[in-house]
């Protein structure tokens, strides 16, 4: 990665655990609880009988922004932390070059391994074909939607597709920059742009340009 990316990142990253750790116990901690409760739910868990995994994206979408009486960046913040399929994680300090573990949520582990496991998976024409599939996706499409949606005065430019991408090397999450997940960032940043001019659009009708892209070129 370029090291302009990497100190571009830096107040980002500071900014990100600032943040959290002054909401711990404040409006998000209460958030982030609430949707993993909902998510991990027998309720969620019976819709993905009905429902495709785009579906089940747009309803914990949705139920995000009712929570928040539709406040749309507070509903992609408290999405980003809510959807986020690891509690714990080690956090490489920059330059200092010290390692320290950092909990990311305050969900209880009978409550995260179950939201974890009705997590939707099935995202993309490609998603894996295992128990986890893209269930990261999800964190990395939100992420980028707030950093777009949020940017109202200035434009943050490459730092929102690679936003989450150096959150997941920095925290050590992966070692190496994934391509999907730099595409479903640029999906977010394209959900963040509409956003502001429509409220009616969905997670799902933008991961679908996805899709239709491959099958465009795939299948002309």
């Amino acid at each position: 990665m370029p090291i302009k990316i990497r100190f571009l990142f830096i107040p980002v990253y500071f900014l990100f655990i600032t943040s959290f750790n002054f909401a711990q116990q404040s409006n998000l901690s209460k958030a982030v609880n609430y949707l993993s409760e909902f998510i991990a739910s027998g309720y969620f868990k019976e819709l993905h009988k009905t429902n495709d995994d785009l579906a089940l994206a747009d309803t914990i979408y949705l139920r995000a922004v009712h929570y928040t009486n539709y406040h749309y960046s507070s509903a992609l913040f408290d999405l980003i932390f809510s959807v986020i399929p690891y509690n714990k994680v080690n956090i490489r300090i920059p330059l200092a070059g010290l390692i320290l573990p950092y909990h990311l949520t305050s969900d209880i582990d009978s409550v995260f391994d179950k939201k974890n496991e009705n997590l939707p998976k099935r995202l993309f024409f490609d998603s894996p074909e295992n128990n986890y599939g893209d269930k990261d996706k999800l964190t990395h499409f939100f992420g980028s939607a707030y950093l777009e949606y949020a940017s109202n005065f200035f434009d943050l430019g490459d730092l929102i597709g690679y936003f989450v991408e150096v959150f997941e090397q920095n925290f050590e999450i992966q070692n190496s920059i994934d391509f999907r997940d730099i595409e479903t960032n640029y999906l977010g940043n394209m959900f963040g742009e509409i956003l502001k001019k429509n409220k009616n659009i969905l997670p799902s009708q933008v991961m679908m340009v996805r899709t239709l892209f491959y099958c465009r070129y795939n299948f002309p």
